[in-house]
């Protein structure tokens, strides 16, 4: 089972204010550094096979700050990158949510695209392709992070839980918050979501007989054992 450790980028001087979307010479803020630095402690314990990144400036320096304490090299895949907000980037969050389009972001994000920009549906499809074809390039027992962008990061957790994407907006990404999915023969398993803890990840507890599964099946029945 791959297993994709999702990492939305750290804090910004324009993160919450302002969005920021695809603007070029957005970088980590001090706190972002120090999230950054804390994300790196907090999965240090995890074997990497891969870290990939966004190509924006706030998310190739989380990226990088996992990356150097283990001399391995951030992967850019533009697929990751934030949603095309278009004529909506660089304005005042307060001044978007008095646009008509706002409450159609908020109630059917899957009708919208943005202003001379990229729609949520196609954001979505591309983030969703980019993750299937790491997970194949790496194999069943592959472990990658993605460092992305909010939106794109919701929008990978619906797709995994099964949920349309109307619904994305029910789902949190935190800056440096991590999400962990761990994608299965027959089902993803969303196994963190926007956790800010430290991170050990739980052994595939696979009954195997002969390199096959006796039940048929990838799920637990009755919630599984745990890790302890």
């Amino acid at each position: 089972m791959t297993t994709l450790l999702l990492v939305r980028h750290g804090l910004t001087a324009l993160t919450g204010p302002v969005l920021a979307g695809r603007t070029p010479g957005v970088h980590l803020s001090e706190a972002g550094r120090a999230q950054a630095a804390a994300l790196a402690g907090r999965i240090a314990g995890v074997r990497l096979d891969a870290i990939v990144s966004s190509p924006l400036e706030r998310c190739q320096e989380t990226a990088l700050a996992v990356a150097e304490g283990r001399g391995m090299d951030v992967q850019t895949d533009e697929r990751f990158v934030e949603c095309g907000y278009g004529a909506w980037t660089g304005r005042p969050l307060a001044e978007l949510a008095k646009e008509p389009l706002w409450q159609v972001v908020q109630a059917h994000p899957s009708a919208v695209t943005f202003p001379e920009g990229e729609s949520l549906t196609v954001m979505q499809h591309r983030a969703v392709t980019a993750v299937r074809e790491w997970n194949q390039r790496l194999g069943g027992k592959g472990v990658y992070l993605a460092c992305s962008h909010g939106d794109v990061i919701k929008a990978i957790v619906a797709d995994a839980l099964g949920l349309h994407l109307d619904h994305f907006q029910r789902i949190t990404a935190d800056p440096a918050a991590l999400t962990v999915i761990r994608y299965a023969p027959l089902r993803p398993f969303v196994l963190r979501l926007n956790d800010m803890g430290e991170l050990q990840l739980p052994e595939d507890s696979e009954e195997k007989d002969g390199g096959e599964k006796l039940t048929g099946s990838d799920a637990a029945v009755g919630g599984g054992p745990g890790t302890t």
